[in-house]
């Protein structure tokens, strides 16, 4: 152990409840993520459109932003689109 209350990273990883604690929030957090994604909540959070509304009946095509000394109209062109 140092002087400073840290211990080496040998010492921390064979310790019992390190891998305790650790068993739980690794599960943990990625069972949150997989809720976070899988209900829907990550589409309305990030404000990004589900799979099923990138294409729809009146927008079937890609928008590209080809100019990039006009790319202010062109974006104003694709909201007007919707």
């Amino acid at each position: 152990v140092w002087k400073h209350g840290r211990t080496f990273f040998c010492d921390s990883i064979t310790n019992i409840p390190y891998w305790v604690i650790h068993s739980i929030t690794i599960h943990s957090l990625f069972i949150a993520g997989w809720l976070f994604v899988c209900t829907g909540l990550a589409y309305d959070v990030f404000a990004s459109p589900r799979p099923n509304e990138y294409f729809t009946e009146s927008r079937q095509g890609i928008q590209l932003i080809t100019d990039r000394f006009d790319s202010l109209e062109q974006l104003d062109e694709f909201t007007r689109s919707f």
